[in-house]
C-alpha cells in the first residue's frame, strides 16, 4: 500500500527540484524528505531519484510514480472539498497570497473579516507577484492568490484554475509637484515620451507592461530606476529622479512633492483571485473568496465618493 504522505513528498520533489525546495514548500526538515523518500524507494523496490548537481532528478521510475501522485493529489483534493461543503464548516487552513499593493489594500480589511468570522480557520499570507502566485496555486503550495492584469495586456491563466473578478483599478502618473504637468486635470502618456521612468523591476509583469504600453505610443521608454516597493518608486519620483505610474489600490497618501494626474485614455488593472477548480467547493476557499470581495467593494466605494466631491 502506497503512503499518501510519501507520495506528497514525490510530488514536491518533482515540483521544486531539490530535497530543500521540497522541505520548505511541505514545511518539513530536509531529513525528513530524505527518510520519507527512502522508505518510498523500498515500497516500491526500485531507486526513484538520482542525484544531480545540487538537486535531484527523478529516474523513469520516480517520473512514472510522480504522475500518478499528482493525480491521486488531486482526487484528495477534491474528495476533501466534497466533505468540507457537506459539512460547511469553515475550518482548517488557508494559504493566500496577493501582489504588493494588493496585500496593502485588500488584505487587512479581508484577513480581520476572515478571522472575526471564522475563528476556527487558520489564515497565512504573503506577498508574492502574480506570475509566481499562479505556479504556487497550480501546485498546490497556495490556496488563492490575488493577481492582475491590465486593460491592454492580459496575464495567461492556466487551465484547472477558477477565478473570480474584485475591482479595476485605475492608475495616474506620478511627477513631481514642479513638473510643468502636474497642475492638469488629466494628461496623455505621449506627453511624457522625453521622460526618465521609474518602473518595476525588470522580469516583472508591471515592468514589461510599463515598456509594451510606451512603445505602443511610439516612446522607447528611458528607465533609469525599478523598485519593487510603491512607495519607493513614489519617493525617486519626488526626488526628481523621473515618473512613474501609480495606481491607486493601496497607494495611500502620496510622499510630499508628488503629484499624481489621470491619464486621458484610461489605464487600470484587473484585480481578481484565483485558485484551484478542484478545490472550489472548500468552504475555507469560498469564504475568503467573499472576504475579499467585500473588501473591494469598500475600495470601490471610497474611491467613488472621492470621484465624487
Amino acid at each position: 500500500m502506497l503512503n499518501l504522505e510519501r507520495l506528497r513528498i514525490l510530488d514536491a520533489l518533482a515540483r521544486h527540484g531539490s530535497v530543500s525546495g521540497a522541505a520548505d514548500g511541505l514545511h518539513v526538515t530536509t531529513s525528513a524528505v530524505s527518510q520519507q523518500m527512502a522508505k518510498l524507494e523500498r515500497e516500491v523496490g526500485q531507486q526513484l531519484l538520482t542525484r544531480h548537481g545540487r538537486g535531484v532528478r527523478l529516474t523513469d521510475a520516480g517520473r512514472l510514480l510522480a504522475d500518478h501522485a499528482a493525480r491521486i493529489i488531486s482526487q484528495v483534493e477534491l474528495a476533501q472539498s466534497d466533505v468540507e461543503a457537506r459539512r460547511g464548516e469553515v475550518v482548517g487552513e488557508v494559504r493566500l497570497s496577493a501582489f504588493p499593493t494588493a496585500a496593502r489594500g485588500l488584505f487587512p480589511v479581508a484577513l480581520a473579516s476572515l478571522r472575526k468570522a471564522h475563528p476556527d480557520l487558520r489564515v497565512r499570507s504573503l506577498e508574492l507577484e502574480p506570475d509566481g502566485a499562479i505556479r504556487q496555486v497550480l501546485r498546490g503550495d497556495l490556496d488563492l492568490a490575488v493577481v492582475l492584469d491590465w486593460n491592454n495586456k492580459r496575464l495567461s491563466v492556466p487551465g484547472g484554475l477558477a477565478m473570480a473578478s474584485l475591482l479595476e483599478d485605475a492608475a495616474d502618473v506620478a511627477m513631481p509637484a514642479g513638473h510643468p504637468l502636474a497642475d492638469r486635470r488629466e494628461v496623455e502618456l505621449e506627453e511624457f515620451a522625453d521622460e526618465s521612468w521609474v518602473s518595476w523591476p525588470s522580469g516583472e509583469f508591471c515592468h514589461e507592461w510599463l515598456v509594451f504600453t510606451l512603445r505602443s505610443k511610439g516612446i522607447e521608454p528611458r528607465i533609469e530606476h525599478m523598485a519593487g516597493e510603491q512607495h519607493t518608486q513614489l519617493e525617486l519620483v519626488g526626488a526628481g529622479l523621473g515618473v512613474c505610474v501609480a495606481p491607486r489600490l493601496g497607494r495611500g497618501q502620496l510622499p510630499d512633492g508628488v503629484v499624481a494626474v489621470p491619464v486621458r485614455q484610461k489605464m487600470f488593472r484587473h484585480v481578481y483571485a484565483v485558485w484551484r477548480a478542484d478545490a472550489d467547493r472548500r468552504p475555507s476557499i469560498r469564504a475568503a473568496v467573499e472576504a475579499l470581495d467585500e473588501a473591494a467593494r469598500a475600495v470601490r466605494a471610497v474611491e467613488t465618493t472621492d470621484g465624487e466631491r
